[in-house]
């Protein structure tokens, strides 16, 4: 029996053959056929949970919509480059189902069970998009989701196609998830891109967080991360190359492109960034949401080879 407390309306989780027992002990023998159409005669039916209930959005969800716009469009008129950056879902390499179908003659075999201890590894796929190119650069990670390995992509992407693609660029717009390894609480984040970033190429960070329960709205959902998963549908990924060569082969009909790396660097969980460090970041905090929005300035104008 489970109810609401407030009201006082009860249901049962109870299969009819249980109703039947319980009725049967208060001295009432029914069928069940009886019982289940004396039930739906009152509407009481079988019913899985409905997701209606929203939670209480934040109240600076709305401002940052739009100041996150409205970063996009200064610095696309300034000529300036901006990109959408996330991890996509992990993933067991494997047999292992992958949903979706195949045209094939016989259907894949896969796992009964998806056991990570019958994986060959895990693939963590960190990925940037290019909106304006419209193209996404993947690093395909094997072990942990960081905020180092996070911003070494950024700048691998930086180094080996955004500077090439932007050479007048002294800025970059980054926008980013509220949570995960480029979080807007993570200390660890602002530092890398400090170091890794803005003081080797003198670049300018913009960094703009998306709020909570909002990552569907960035870029690189839609426009990247989606696609991969379509090519990925119904196909085991049963190594890391075949995982890479998926990513690689994404395409849409209007010009999707993508490449992509396998890194294989083993990323430290749990590092930690002293008060001292972070005094040393040349960062601003803007006056809206300055929780996700701030600038990271270079503090040397040194070229990164």
């Amino acid at each position: 029996m489970a109810g609401n407390p407030v009201s006082g309306q009860c249901w049962l989780r109870r299969s009819l053959a249980k109703v039947q027992s319980a009725l049967r002990q208060l001295g009432v023998r029914l069928a069940t056929g009886t019982i289940r159409r004396l039930l739906r005669k009152h509407n009481i039916r079988p019913k899985s949970n409905v997701k209606h209930l929203k939670a209480t959005p934040h109240p600076d969800r709305d401002p940052q919509f739009t100041y996150i716009q409205r970063q996009r469009q200064a610095f696309t008129q300034a000529a300036q480059p901006w990109i959408s950056v996330d991890t996509k879902n992990k993933e067991l390499i494997g047999s292992f189902q992958q949903k979706g179908r195949v045209w094939c003659e016989q259907a894949p075999e896969v796992n009964m069970h998806d056991f990570p201890s019958d994986a060959l590894g895990k693939a963590v796929p960190y990925g940037v998009y290019d909106e304006h190119a419209h193209h996404g650069y993947v690093a395909l990670g094997q072990s942990a989701d960081t905020p180092e390995f996070a911003v070494e992509t950024i700048a691998h992407w930086w180094s080996h196609i955004g500077r090439q693609r932007y050479p007048q660029a002294s800025d970059l717009l980054i926008l980013a998830d509220g949570g995960g390894s480029n979080s807007c609480r993570a200390r660890c984040f602002k530092y890398f891109l400090q170091v890794r970033l803005a003081d080797p190429f003198g670049l300018t960070l913009t960094i703009a967080h998306y709020p909570p329960g909002a990552s569907k709205w960035n870029p690189i959902e839609h426009r990247l991360f989606s696609q991969i998963s379509n090519t990925w549908a119904g196909t085991p990924l049963t190594s890391f190359d075949l995982a890479l060569d998926g990513i690689r082969r994404t395409t849409t009909a209007n010009g999707l492109t993508v490449q992509a790396d396998r890194v294989e660097t083993l990323y430290q969980k749990g590092l930690t960034v002293s008060n001292h460090d972070m005094a040393s970041l040349d960062i601003q905090f803007h006056p809206l949401c300055p929780q996700w929005n701030y600038t990271i300035y270079p503090r040397t104008l040194r070229t990164c080879f």
